[in-house]
């Protein structure tokens, strides 16, 4: 039997006891209770070769050291927070944790060595760095390849070896008279940043700019993060739960507003102490910031954070104040079930552990506009209404006057138009360059050129090209000398004829798309975006921005001549949910890479003929065009 209900671990004299097809049978409904899918069947040799090395390494130190079979072997290990990073084994010895990778590689290549190094050291020091139980333990990480014996090396701090070296080194590992630690509370610990972690991210905020995240000059951040402050204070002093909603349109500073807001720690000022963190369901957007701010103690994935504690968890958060990014596409019950195996919304979800917290709890929202992309995100705002009906305790609301109407069902409602963020005074080119959007997306003409006017009046440029090449050197040329600005290829994730010009952004993989570097590091560097080599997709840059993005175009939202068309979709495979209005996501992602710039943006329509129709509407709205042979500093 498991030594605890999320995790499958069992002690040392259990596991050498126990046939390997009661193992395995344990392992795969772990597995399962964990991912929702059934593992593949290299998996479950993976684990049977693994299983083999373990059990001979463990019974030669047993038979030498009986104190041994005291051990705890942990499978599968769900690092908190850390939704799908699992270890194959961590070993809890006496007085340290010993994490361990099997790979059954016979002859691995350089390459693949370092990633399966680099991979094993990172969890070893993700679990001395935000594992609440591993602060003042020594956590130890060691590469196995099962197919190759004789091997036994140093890579800097991780151990690889061959399956015959694996009695040896944990022989090394066994200190006799030692005390052991409490092994139980280890493996049902929670997330809790080491005091250092928390400092230093505070200090990188208050010192060092985020350059992914639109740098807003308003008075309406300040006057925001304020009433915001105010509302956690009060749910604090009353004990009362308290639900915040900010809304303003792309660039306007929302996520801003929630990231200064977590690191003011409204509540606890004590250096070292949190009691606010900020959550999001994008995913490169976690990435880049975690990458920008070097570690992962403010910042943190929304799927991580409710997979730990929703679907009525029995653990609870340290934090009372959760930042909820972009809360409109909160994923529905649907989506929920399918994705994580019960059937509750994220909202209600979220609604439900805040009813739990001892004391008080406030969750901020933080809402935009028309960025719904995913499946299971288009409930909307009615969601949080919904899910305010079936609390177990009452919300008091702080909202702007242009929502509260949808929320009949809070306790009290506290209208503040300080959380509208389009009255800032950095909201007008926001403003307009959305509805400029809005309106070409609409296929208003019209409007789409007046508002053009005001926003390049505004200093904000848009350009027109059939030219991949003309565009990148324009953007080479504008940003030539400059450390700071960034530019980058974006791409609908569905634009499969961008293929044909040699541009492909599904090559590795959205999931596998390193955002952190790609916004982050100097253009000189070759992961920056500023190299242009590697497309962005609306899933990737959502909530993040360049300086002078190049759109470029594809074949799946197409002018007819009167009106935008998407392709029909295909019929998602058994089990998988379709989409409500395709066309609509289609639309919502365009309307997504069409506000990712802060100086301007190119649109390159490739010269296809299934694009011409395009390429003329686009035309039509006065864009200046961009011709190979100009000056493209001009």
């Amino acid at each position: 039997m498991s030594l605890s209900p999320d995790v499958y671990a069992l002690r040392a004299d259990a596991f050498l006891q126990q046939p390997i097809a009661e193992w395995g049978q344990g392992l795969r409904a772990h597995h399962h209770h964990l991912t929702g899918e059934q593992p593949e069947a290299g998996q479950v040799r993976a684990w049977a070769n693994s299983h083999r090395v373990l059990q001979e390494a463990l019974r030669v130190l047993v038979s030498e050291h009986p104190e041994v079979q005291h051990w705890t072997i942990a499978f599968e290990y769900e690092l908190p927070r850390e939704r799908g990073r699992r270890p194959d084994v961590v070993i809890l010895t006496n007085d340290r944790v010993l994490v361990l990778e099997f790979k059954d590689h016979p002859r691995p290549t350089q390459v693949q060595v370092a990633a399966h190094v680099d991979q094993v050291a990172a969890y070893a020091r993700d679990l001395q760095h935000y594992h609440a139980a591993s602060h003042h333990l020594t956590v130890l990480p060691l590469l196995m390849y099962t197919n190759r014996p004789g091997l036994f090396e140093q890579e800097g701090e991780v151990v690889v070896t061959g399956p015959d070296g694996l009695s040896g080194y944990l022989a090394t590992q066994y200190q006799p008279g030692a005390e052991q630690f409490d092994h139980t509370a280890w493996l049902n610990a929670d997330y809790a940043p080491l005091p250092t972690l928390v400092s230093a991210a505070r200090r990188l905020f208050e010192h060092e700019p985020l350059p992914a995240i639109r740098r807003a000059q308003s008075a309406g951040i300040e006057d925001s993060v304020a009433a915001l402050v105010d509302a956690a204070r009060a749910a604090h002093e009353r004990g009362e739960h308290h639900l915040a909603l900010v809304t303003g349109v792309p660039g306007a500073g929302k996520t801003l507003v929630g990231l200064q807001f977590v690191y003011a720690r409204t509540v606890k000022e004590a250096e070292g102490e949190r009691d606010a963190v900020f959550l999001s369901g994008n995913g490169p957007l976690v990435n880049v910031l975690q990458h920008a701010l070097s570690n992962k103690v403010f910042v943190q994935g929304v799927h991580d954070f409710l997979k730990q504690y929703g679907a009525h968890r029995r653990r609870l958060p340290e934090e009372h104040i959760w930042v909820y990014d972009e809360a409109q596409r909160a994923w529905d019950a649907e989506q929920v079930l399918e994705k994580r195996g019960h059937a509750t919304s994220e909202p209600e979800d979220f609604l439900r552990l805040g009813a739990q917290m001892p004391g008080w709890a406030m969750l901020v929202g933080l809402i935009g506009e028309g960025q719904e992309i995913y499946i299971g995100e288009e409930g909307g705002l009615g969601a949080w209404n919904e899910a305010l009906q079936t609390s177990d305790q009452p919300w008091v609301l702080h909202a702007p006057a242009k929502i509260t109407h949808v929320f009949p069902n809070a306790s009290q409602i506290i209208t503040n138009d300080a959380l509208d963020l389009t009255v800032s005074l950095r909201s007008h080119l926001a403003e307009d360059l959305y509805r400029w959007v809005h309106a070409l997306l609409d296929g208003e003409v019209e409007a789409a050129r007046t508002l053009f006017a005001r926003i390049q009046a505004q200093g904000f440029e848009v350009y027109l090209t059939r030219d991949l090449e003309t565009a990148k050197a324009y953007v080479r040329t504008r940003y030539e000398g400059t450390q700071d600005k960034r530019y980058g290829l974006l791409a609908s994730s569905k634009a499969s004829n961008l293929k044909q010009m040699g541009l492909d952004t599904w090559t590795m993989g959205i999931q596998a798309h390193r955002a952190g570097p790609w916004f982050n590091t100097p253009p000189s560097d070759p992961q920056s975006c500023c190299q242009l080599t590697r497309l962005a997709s609306e899933f990737v840059c959502q909530g993040l921005e360049l300086d002078f993005p190049i759109l470029c175009w594809g074949s799946d939202l197409k002018w007819d001549g009167q009106e935008w068309r998407s392709p029909t979709p295909r019929t998602p495979p058994a089990g998988k949910r379709a989409p409500e209005d395709p066309h609509r996501l289609r639309l919502n992602s365009y309307r997504v890479l069409l506000t990712r710039g802060r100086d301007g943006m190119i649109l390159y329509v490739p010269a296809q003929p299934a694009l011409e129709t395009t390429y003329e509407f686009l035309r039509s709205l006065d864009l200046p065009e961009l011709w190979p042979g100009r000056d493209c500093s001009s």
